[in-house]
């Protein structure tokens, strides 16, 4: 494999970024059934995700690779290898997931600089997060769902969601997204990179700003999710499936071994493949 000149990544780079993505965030997704939640009065910890994974890979390699490996990844292994899929209520969280960590991956560009690294994972979890926050808003404004109210807060579907929005941003977006991204994208910086023949990035072969365009179709993206999971709730999921099988323990540790197996795998294929960066065959 020889090392890319330039910033863009080629087709099989960006192939193989996507199932990276896709397989290590899958088997994230899956050990997130194991860890456990507990409540403390009405604020409520838990993991909901290691967006920190496609994060990372988003903020070195191609954005839009990562983002679509990991929003595919948690759709194939936590929803179909489990038994079940939702059919168009699964198209909301994979587009806000995708437009999460595109965005982050898209305001970084330079890797080194800790603060840019820092705002762009706060921004990309909290966007993501965001976003499922305003579908669930609509959802109950356009009577499509019941509200359900949390003992110690207002009857507000905004004080609601709202607090439940900074309750995920402020615990699993700061533990498991932003001090993760922290610590590992200066770590792996210039080491990863080689074991795609790629140059690391940096500002001048960065992908550049986020334009108009870029803001308008996630625009378009998010309205796209909006009118899936509306659908959805109203009864027209198109595939609306569930095994028998569905969530047991058996399936979760064949999901784990399945991701664990590609990714290894694909690693070890990179880790064949690599050069030192600036070599070319």
């Amino acid at each position: 494999m020889s090392i890319t000149q330039k910033g863009a990544a080629t087709q099989s780079q960006k192939l193989m970024i996507f199932v990276l993505s896709m397989s290590l965030y899958g088997l994230a997704t899956l050990f997130t059934e194991l860890i456990p939640s507990f409540q403390v009065g009405i604020v409520e910890f838990s993991v909901e995700f290691f967006l920190f994974i496609p994060l990372v890979l988003a903020m070195l390699f191609d954005p839009l690779s990562a983002a679509l490996g990991a929003a595919t990844g948690e759709l194939v292994f936590s929803e179909i290898m489990l038994g079940q899929f939702g059919g168009l209520g699964e198209l909301e969280k994979f587009i806000t997931v995708t437009i999460g960590v595109y965005i982050a991956g898209r305001l970084v560009r330079n890797p080194k600089n800790r603060v840019m690294v820092g705002v762009a994972a706060f921004v990309g979890t909290g966007a993501q997060l965001l976003m499922g926050t305003i579908v669930d808003i609509l959802k109950v404004q356009f009577a499509v769902t019941d509200f359900e109210a949390v003992a110690g807060l207002p009857e507000s579907v905004f004080a609601t969601e709202g607090f439940a929005f900074l309750n995920d941003l402020l615990f699993s977006g700061i533990l498991f997204c932003l001090l993760p991204t922290l610590y590992l994208v200066p770590k792996l910086y210039g080491k990863i990179e080689p074991l795609l023949g790629m140059q690391p990035r940096t500002e001048e072969t960065g992908l550049g700003e986020i334009s108009v365009k870029n803001i308008i179709v996630c625009l378009v993206a998010f309205a796209c999710a909006i009118g899936a999971e509306m659908m959805a709730e109203s009864g027209l999921s198109l595939i609306d499936w569930e095994a028998g099988w569905a969530g047991s323990g058996t399936a979760l540790a064949a999901g784990m071994i399945v991701a664990a197996v590609i990714a290894i795998a694909l690693l070890f294929v990179m880790r064949k493949n690599a050069q030192p960066v600036g070599e070319a065959k």
